[in-house]
């Protein structure tokens, strides 16, 4: 990696150090025990098109800002509504946002990176549920920041200069680390330096994308560090 050297890294939490569809699924099946495998998928990806429109309404402008809670809650109530499962169950279901496990090599990876740079958490989750989500999953972080404290949501760049502001860095000694490359281009935007981690799920890079670093996982992205 060229200089600048990198002071902090900023890590995207859901569906990079979480794995987030696999949480929703579990919450979904818990619904109804006779729901196959594809009619799970259906309702996963009604839960999760909800949310993206949704916030990206709000970056938009087009909706005021809410905080992920809330639209979790009307997510959670569309699926509940397509499953004939009462109030109880919707609101059941809303929590399993905050109960996701985490990928294999999160804790670990973590616990090396840390050792080297601070670790700034930055997600789209509201404060109540970035808490309990880091608890659940066991993640530990030197600051954990929710785009609610922009009151906005990523890829808006006010969400990026939270991280920039709390590590009183200039934005190129920041390494934004994702699986989303939407999330990582809205980084770029505002200066950041960028580590796309490869996962399971997320937005994978297009072919005209320049990001700083690819890895296959945590370990990967260590290595690299270490030999930058």
């Amino acid at each position: 990696m060229t200089e600048p050297a990198i002071d902090a890294l900023v890590f995207d939490v859901l569906g990079t150090l979480v794995d987030e569809p696999a949480g929703l699924r579990a919450g979904i099946r818990a619904l109804d025990a006779s729901l196959d495998d594809t009619r799970v998928e259906e309702l996963l990806s009604l839960w999760q098109r909800h949310v993206e429109h949704e916030q990206a309404r709000v970056v938009a402008g087009a909706r005021p800002f809410t905080t992920s809670e809330v639209i979790d809650r009307e997510a959670a109530r569309l699926v509940a509504d397509a499953t004939g499962a009462d109030d109880s169950a919707a609101a059941a279901l809303a929590l399993s946002a905050r109960r996701l496990p985490a990928w294999p090599d999160t804790l670990a990876g973590l616990a090396r990176l840390a050792r080297r740079f601070p670790l700034i958490g930055l997600s789209n989750a509201s404060r109540t549920a970035l808490l309990e989500l880091s608890a659940h999953a066991g993640l530990r972080w030197h600051q954990a920041l929710s785009a609610a404290e922009a009151a906005t949501f990523k890829p808006d760049p006010a969400v990026y200069q939270l991280a920039v502001s709390v590590s009183g860095r200039p934005p190129e000694r920041l390494l934004m680390v994702a699986a989303h490359a939407w999330d990582l281009r809205g980084a770029q935007r505002l200066g950041l330096r960028t580590a796309y981690v490869a996962r399971p799920v997320g937005d994978p890079p297009a072919p005209e994308d320049r990001f700083d670093l690819y890895a296959d996982g945590l370990a990967d992205l260590a290595d690299q560090l270490d030999k930058a």
